[in-house]
């Protein structure tokens, strides 16, 4: 599951609320002439409460999520706390999950070298290696900011640990294999406190984390 439906999901279950999920089938639902009309971008994930209000992204469905339940603690306790769990929620997005993302479509050999039409695949690795050390930067700079803390913010689950979790679950099933997981206890012990929370375990799942990082493997 992508991190984005991760900390969705999250949000409602540990602030007590629950999603109606409609069924969707990805490329023909948000291709739909209703969905267009409600979602023009076509997005998913995409939020719509019961009086017209909506919403796209992931992270701005659950802050909305978690701000129905203020008594949660998502979302903190004060303005800074929330400015600090904003803070750690864009900057895992923007400066982790993006690289997980465009590792796994350069190791697809989905990188446009030629050209961003071309069908042909083709992969670049001096491009790999400049991707992976910018992850691999802030995965460093996460990993001393939680070395003092059980959490990220309060003294419990917050968003920002949520999203933190989904994020990292996702790149150890990408670019982080045991050799490089080996690297980051406090973040791999962070996200086994928060995935093993009985309120969202079952959302989190069985955890496929990869042996070595995927690699690009081209086929003639």
């Amino acid at each position: 599951m992508l991190p984005n439906i991760i900390q969705i999901l999250s949000a409602a279950a540990i602030a007590g609320l629950e999603l109606d999920l409609k069924p969707f089938e990805l490329g023909v639902t948000n291709k739909s002439p209703e969905y267009l009309d409600k979602f023009a971008m076509g997005k998913i994930p995409a939020f719509e409460s019961n009086d017209g209000f909506s919403l796209i992204e992931g992270a701005s469905i659950a802050r909305y999520v978690a701000s129905l339940a203020p008594e949660s603690g998502l979302l903190g306790d004060s303005v800074k706390d929330a400015a600090q769990i904003d803070q750690w929620i864009h900057f895992v997005e923007h400066e982790i999950n993006a690289y997980t993302d465009l590792i796994s479509q350069l190791v697809k050999g989905f990188f446009p070298e030629k050209s961003y039409f071309s069908r042909e695949k083709t992969y670049n690795e001096h491009v790999h290696k400049s991707l992976f050390e910018r992850q691999e930067r802030s995965l460093k700079f996460l990993e001393q900011s939680i070395s003092t803390h059980e959490f990220l913010v309060t003294n419990k689950i917050t968003l920002a640990d949520v999203v933190v979790a989904a994020v990292i679950q996702r790149a150890a099933g990408i670019t982080l294999g045991a050799a490089e997981r080996a690297f980051y206890p406090n973040i791999f012990a962070h996200y086994a406190k928060v995935a093993a929370d009985p309120r969202i375990k079952a959302i989190f799942g069985a955890a496929e984390f990869v042996e070595v990082p995927l690699a690009f493997a081209k086929v003639d």
